[in-house]
């Protein structure tokens, strides 16, 4: 299910290779989250278990060495040397289902390589349910269906990129899909967040950093100024390189409060992945203008759980007053067509971390512009709001 080491998204090395030289004793654990609650038993864990095995003798291979030093420059070649070394391993995962038969999964270890398990055990979980489910994927209504999007892509102009690793349907349907977009969409299909899929078939590998970056800042340092010093070591490490910002870890308010001017005009752009797209653009724009930046030299990447019909309504909405793009996952890849059929609805967060061994575990959260994307401790949440000043 997992074809390769490469076979996850381009900002799991961006992140992992930013721990790695700035905090490479820091620690955490990632903890897994069914938002829909599935019940599932105990031959579904043999099997994850046995996938689980499989995934922990990939390796990165001699090809896939030579193509990340080449392709993606922007992480120095020591990292790449590094994960040569990198296995997998099973003992690291504590997978188990609990009283109600839900799923429960945590990996604990160093940050630089915890961060790595999330989106294979992410897809590999949802390939298994899937399975279980009995539900098949038909290829051909899969490409009609996919056909449609990409000739709306086409005539409007939307640029977007695939970011569907995670929740995929399959692999094999994730493949389908890429070679589809490569073949009838090469103008406005800017890439695909997942590396070994872009090596494949010669696209652009895109993405930059995710919540737990953020995360891993507030449990360190604190919430208040988290946003702040976590953008300031990701331009410490990336020098300008990798600049579209998430901004809505502890809500987009709290970005904005925080950014300062000399971090607007190095960010290429913003990611939008919770609220409403219109006015988190409005308040990004809002920014921009107050620190006297022409909104219309950055660029909205919008990646909240987007379809076509609704990026193309926003795209025209914000036509001529900022760049936009977006990163649109789950409705390419997990959208067979199959009445009643619904995508697995599964994250993977960090949970708690700490800056080495010698420190206590610290509890960190996500607060999220969308009220059911919230992930974490209750207590943590209280601290927070009065921290950053957020109603609660």
């Amino acid at each position: 299910m997992i074809l390769s080491i490469l076979d996850t998204d381009l900002y799991k090395f961006s992140t992992s290779n930013a721990y790695f030289q700035l905090y490479p004793l820091a620690e955490g654990t990632f903890t897994f989250n069914d938002r829909a609650k599935e019940v599932y038993d105990e031959s579904f864990l043999s099997e994850l278990k046995a996938a689980i095995d499989g995934l922990c003798r990939l390796s990165l291979t001699g090809d896939e060495f030579a193509y990340c030093c080449k392709r993606v420059r922007y992480i120095h070649r020591n990292y790449w040397e590094w994960l040569r070394g990198f296995n997998f391993e099973a003992d690291k995962i504590d997978c188990r289902l609990d009283e109600e038969g839900h799923l429960r999964i945590d990996v604990t270890d160093y940050l630089y390589k915890v961060t790595l398990y999330e989106v294979p055990l992410l897809a590999i979980v949802a390939e298994l349910r899937n399975k279980r489910l009995g539900v098949a994927a038909d290829r051909q209504m899969i490409l009609d269906r996919l056909d449609a999007k990409i000739e709306m892509a086409n005539k409007e102009a939307l640029v977007f990129s695939e970011f569907g690793t995670r929740r995929r349907f399959s692999s094999d349907v994730h493949e389908l899909v890429v070679q589809r977009l490569k073949e009838k969409c090469p103008k406005y299909c800017a890439g695909t967040s997942n590396v070994f899929f872009a090596m494949k078939y010669d696209m652009t590998p895109v993405g930059t950093f995710p919540h737990e970056w953020m995360m891993f800042h507030s449990g360190v340092f604190g919430y208040k100024r988290a946003n702040y010093l976590g953008l300031e070591d990701w331009i410490k490490v990336y020098d300008g390189a990798l600049g579209t910002a998430l901004i809505d870890t502890f809500t987009t308010a709290s970005f904005l409060r925080t950014l300062t001017l000399k971090q607007a005009k190095l960010l290429d752009g913003f990611r939008q992945d919770s609220g409403d797209e219109i006015e988190i653009g409005e308040m990004i724009i809002s920014r921009l203008e107050e620190f006297g930046i022409d909104p219309r030299t950055k660029i909205l990447v919008f990646s909240n759980a987007l379809d076509f019909p609704k990026y193309s309504s926003v795209a025209k909405y914000f036509k001529g007053r900022i760049k936009v793009s977006a990163g649109i996952g789950t409705n390419l890849t997990c959208d067979p067509g199959i009445p009643g059929y619904k995508a697995a609805n599964i994250v993977m967060k960090l949970s708690r971390c700490r800056m080495s061994a010698k420190d206590p575990w610290e509890k960190v959260i996500k607060i999220s512009d969308d009220l059911g994307k919230h992930m974490g401790d209750e207590v943590e949440f209280g601290i927070a709001a009065h921290e950053l000043h957020l109603a609660q």
